[in-house]
Parts: structure tokens; sequence; C-alpha cells
């Protein structure tokens, strides 16, 4: 559990904040790219880490992110016309280029406009547009990006979206990072009993000696709930190793990967399979969005595998096209009883819904101090013991870990089944090479 004031000091990410000014050091996610679809398109609202903005494409489809108020008489910049390479204010025709200088003030003589503009200056963020995703960072001489694997695949081969998430970024984090949960939350429900997903509602697939591990791990996370954790440290974050019990004396491991600080790659898949990463980005203090990203390193992702996506599939929540999910808070996530009792262990509808209902159900923000931790929470108080020691360096002038080494974020997360020789270090180099993480640490 957490004393109540690192619970407050982890939750809160709003300007001035320890947190906040941690979360600052970093890039974030701030838009799709195609939430701004064509050059002087309509500006969109944005509220990142508790701050209000305005983010627009300019005439030569550059984007730019910036306070909304005019200095003027502070009119809203949502209204204003985007033209000309800025954003024109409709009050009194006051104009902001991308970088968030004034460039023309229209109702003053040329002489006052040129002594004012300097002075009617608005925050401007530093942008980067890279792999479908608008990057914002609130400082102005930043790092390059961190170099996730997902941005140097062609485009196509990833699909990305977002999704509201309605309750604090980090037990939204917390619930992506406890691969435990997978061994009920996710389950299917056959007779009464839990079962595979594959036998969500029908007679159990044959398992034996031929049965595929693709197929065979979903078994697995059924009948050993109770997997066993290590952790390890490298320059990024944290590689979580979960092992459950296999078949023939076999270990099964689902790794995922938190890096700081606010993204995860996801277990679940082996090589051959796609991949996928999630980045929880506040909103506020009581919601964040979800930014979703799936790809393959040496093929394209299907039509097929699109489709599924938009339509809710797995990490991927159905959502409207505010990007707001079908199944939330209002609704109860559509929970279907009767579903609960024949074919899955919720009776909500896909993965994404499921992790959705039990974070937000623990209030919009947490209480960690009534907590009753157990050994397959080692991950979360390793992840927040991290976040909160980045939260440390830079109240102390430091640079938090893994801000400025984007190399480091160059990482895999996945699965492998080992043999009982196999130690972790062994697990760890055969499923992954050199991207478990730059200095990684074996305990």
């Amino acid at each position: 559990m957490l004393s109540a004031a690192d619970n407050v000091r982890l939750t809160q990410t709003g300007p001035g904040t320890p947190m906040g000014r941690t979360f600052r050091k970093y890039w974030m996610p701030a838009l799709l790219s195609r939430e701004l679809p064509n050059p002087d398109c309509p500006p969109v609202r944005l509220k990142l880490l508790g701050e209000d903005f305005v983010a627009f494409r300019d005439t030569l489809g550059k984007v730019g992110i910036v306070e909304p108020r005019c200095p003027h008489r502070g009119a809203n910049l949502f209204f204003g016309r985007n033209e000309a390479c800025g954003l024109r204010c409709i009050y009194h025709g006051w104009k902001f280029d991308r970088h968030g200088n004034c460039v023309d003030i229209p109702n003053a003589t040329p002489e006052v406009a040129a002594r004012l503009m300097p002075r009617a200056s608005i925050e401007a963020l530093t942008v980067e547009e890279c792999g479908d995703i608008v990057w914002a960072h609130f400082g102005d001489s930043p790092p390059p990006l961190p170099d996730f694997e997902y941005l140097s695949v062609p485009p196509e081969q990833r699909f990305v979206s977002k999704k509201l998430q309605q309750c604090n970024w980090a037990q939204a984090v917390e619930g992506g990072l406890d691969t435990a949960h997978f061994s009920y939350l996710h389950a299917g429900i056959y007779k009464g009993e839990k079962a595979s997903l594959l036998d969500a509602g029908k007679r159990p697939t044959a398992k034996g000696e031929n049965e595929p591990p693709n197929q065979a791990r979903l078994r697995w996370l059924i009948e050993d709930g109770a997997p066993r954790f290590t952790v390890l440290d490298h320059d990024a974050g944290l590689l979580l190793c979960a092992a459950r019990t296999a078949d023939f004396e076999q270990t099964y491991w689902r790794m995922t990967q938190y890096l700081l600080p606010n993204h995860s790659l996801t277990p679940g898949n082996f090589p051959e399979d796609t991949s996928l990463m999630n980045t929880w980005v506040p909103y506020d203090d009581e919601s964040c969005w979800i930014f979703c990203y799936a790809w393959h390193p040496d093929r394209e992702i299907s039509d097929l595998a699109r489709e599924r996506y938009l339509k809710g599939n797995g990490l991927f929540a159905e959502v409207d096209d505010k990007f707001i999910p079908v199944r939330r808070r209002e609704n109860d996530y559509l929970v279907d009883r009767d579903m609960q009792q024949s074919v899955n262990y919720t009776g909500i509808g896909n993965i994404s819904e499921q992790d959705q209902a039990v974070a937000d159900s623990q209030g919009v923000i947490a209480d960690r101090t009534q907590e009753l931790l157990v050994q397959t929470d080692l991950g979360i108080t390793r992840f927040r013991a991290t976040i909160l020691n980045a939260c440390e360096a830079v109240e102390c002038g430091n640079q938090p870990k893994g801000a400025s080494n984007p190399a480091a974020y160059r990482v895999r997360s996945g699965d492998y089944v080992s043999q009982p020789t196999e130690s972790l270090a062994d697990v760890v180099t055969e499923r992954f090479g050199d991207r478990c993480g730059q200095n990684i640490v074996y305990p």
C-alpha cells in the first residue's frame, strides 16, 4: 500500500505538481494525426496534463499546439480561423503561428503592432508528428522522440487509435501491467467453470502434445492463477516477468515492459504475432486518454485485422467518432449477467472494456492506503517505486530515468515457453536478444 501523501504524489499531474513536473520532462502522445486530417482544417480542443490547448494543422501541413486564450481580450482560439499558416482570433483578428508567435495585430497601427507582437506570444508546445501520432513536449529543446519500434515500421505495418478511460492515469497503467488478472478477468466460462478464452461457452478444445503453444497458453492462464513474478530494471523502465506452470515441466512466461513514465508493451504475443503497446496520457486527474498501438516488424497489418481493431478487439475498444468507448461507466459497460454465467467471467464484451470496467470501479482516483497486496502485485509495487523515484529525481533538479535516452525505448515484450534447465537470463536473451532493455539488471 501507499501512504496518502504518496498516493497524491503518484496521481496528480497538473501544473506545478511533482508528478506533473516529471511528466513534462517526457514526450507525450497528444492526439492522432487523423484528428487533424488536412492543412487548414478546423482546430481541435485538447487537454493535456490538466492544461487546455488548441491544436491545428497549418497551411504547410505542420501541427501546432498552443494555449487557447488570445492575449488581447481572452477570446478562445478554438473558434479561430485556420488560415495562411496561422490561427486568427475571430474577435479582432490577432493571428498566431504554430510556434505561438503573434504575427499580425490588424486593429493597431503598424508601429504599435510591431512593439506589441513580441509581448503577445502565447504558449506553444514542442511538436513532432511520427507514427500517425502528434507528439508534444513541454520543453523548448527536448531530446529526440523515444525510439519505439512501432515508429520505425512502414504505415501499412501498424495501426493506432485511442480511447477515453474514466479514471486516473496511474490505476489504468496498473491494470495494464497486472498480467495476473488474465487468469480471471479475461477468462471464459464453460458449464459454470473458468475456461480458456477459446472455450468460452462451448466444449473445451483438445489438449495434449500436439496442441500449439499459442492455443495452450490460454489454457495455462486458467490452470495457474498465481504466476511467480520477477522484475528486472533497465534504463527506460522495467521488464515484468510472470512465470506460470505449463505442460511437460515447462514454464510459460508472459513478459511485460513498463517504460517511463506511462507506456507499456503488452505480453500475449510470440515472435510471429503482432506486437501491442499502450500509452496512458492524463487528460486531468480523473480521466486519461489511452493511445493503443499494434504493429508487426515484418508484415502488413491486414485489412481484416484493422476492421477488427476498429470494431473493438483486444486492447482496442469499440469507440464512437470522438473515441469515447461504447461500453463505459454511464451504462455499466453493457454488462450481460446471462453471458457472465455461460460465456465469460465478467459478462462484459472485449478485453479492453473488461480492463476499463475494473479500473473505473476503483473510483476516479484509487485509494491505495487501503490495499492488501500479495506476490502477484510485485510488478505494481515496482512500477510505483520507479515512477516515484523519477519524480524525486526531478525534484532534486535531475533528469528522470529514460527522459534523455531515446534508444533505451527500443525494447520488446512477449511470451516464451522455457525448459526446466533454462534460467531467466536464458529466457530473456532467447526471446528478445538485445531488445530486453539497455543495462538490464538481474536479481
